[in-house]
């Protein structure tokens, strides 16, 4: 398993009972967690001390509750030099996967050793957590996602980090129509991220089914590689999609044009209450 275990900003208190609760800073959260499929709460009175806590309707969706007046329309947490935007979004989310901190220090390393300039392109880039981490290991990155929203909140992600000045692109556009027109033009990248979706429409009304869109759009990035790639890294939260579909993928694609080695597995949190380890989904990493 890869642990997201270097973190002083976020702290993973407890889970149990479909729900997590975490210190984001200093605000307490309380949101809905379907792995955490056991009933026992380690510390139960530490949950009473939300400062919010999300509720899930029985139509769909569900809505925040705020309690004690305290909590912030947003506000900002650290990893090390890195700094992020949080904010209570409308479906649980808030707008960071922590436990993606375990793949940053991976490909960090990777970028920082490489001696060399790296192209990278971030797919399904969200608010750009991976972007922050590889412009500020020395990449160029091409930041991609479907959503204008998000590529706002990470524009800002970027400049709160005070990597501004660093050479990234943000492309705002259905990811399968990018990545097409960049083999038409015979773009190169010596790495790929991607963290796609179950499922999701595209501004365009694209729908995307990540059971029958994985293979061939990795397919595709494949072409987009240069001769010399560094690595290819897969993020996956879908149920039911284990690790093992990501090797195999990467092993029919990548690895059968370049070789290099593939580990894949769950990626977790541990928690403070009982040191147990809260599964966040599954990664798959190909490197040279």
């Amino acid at each position: 398993m890869f642990l997201a275990n270097k973190w002083k900003d976020y702290r993973l208190i407890d889970a149990a009972g479909g729900e997590k609760l975490e210190y984001w800073g200093e605000y307490l959260l309380r949101r809905p967690d379907p792995l955490a499929a056991w009933s026992k709460k380690s510390e139960p009175s530490l949950w009473t001390n939300a400062d919010a806590t999300y509720h899930r309707s029985s139509t769909g969706g569900g809505k925040w509750e705020f309690f004690n007046g305290s909590l912030p329309d947003r506000w900002t947490i650290n990893y090390g030099e890195l700094v992020f935007n949080i904010k209570p979004m409308g479906f649980k989310h808030t707008g960071l996967f922590p436990e993606q901190a375990a793949n940053w220090d991976w490909f960090f390393g990777l970028i920082e050793n490489a001696k060399r300039p790296i192209r990278l392109l971030n797919l399904f880039a969200y608010t750009g957590g991976a972007t922050v981490a590889a412009l500020k290991a020395g990449a160029e990155v091409v930041h991609v996602d479907a959503s204008k929203g998000m590529v706002t909140w990470a524009k800002e992600n970027v400049a709160a980090s005070g990597l501004g000045d660093r050479s990234v692109r943000y492309i705002v556009d259905d990811v399968k129509k990018f990545v097409m027109r960049e083999i038409r033009r015979g773009r190169e990248y010596d790495a790929v991220i991607m963290d796609p979706p179950s499922y999701g429409r595209g501004p365009s009304g694209e729908v995307w089914k990540i059971e029958n869109e994985l293979y061939p759009l990795v397919t595709e990035c494949t072409k987009l590689l240069s001769d010399t790639p560094l690595f290819f890294l897969i993020n996956s939260y879908t149920t039911g999609l284990s690790a093992q579909v990501l090797t195999n993928i990467l092993t029919m694609t990548v690895k059968a044009k370049f070789g290099g080695k593939i580990e894949s597995g769950e990626i977790g949190l541990k928690m403070e209450s009982n040191g147990l380890v809260l599964p966040c989904g599954i990664s798959g990493r190909w490197e040279s």
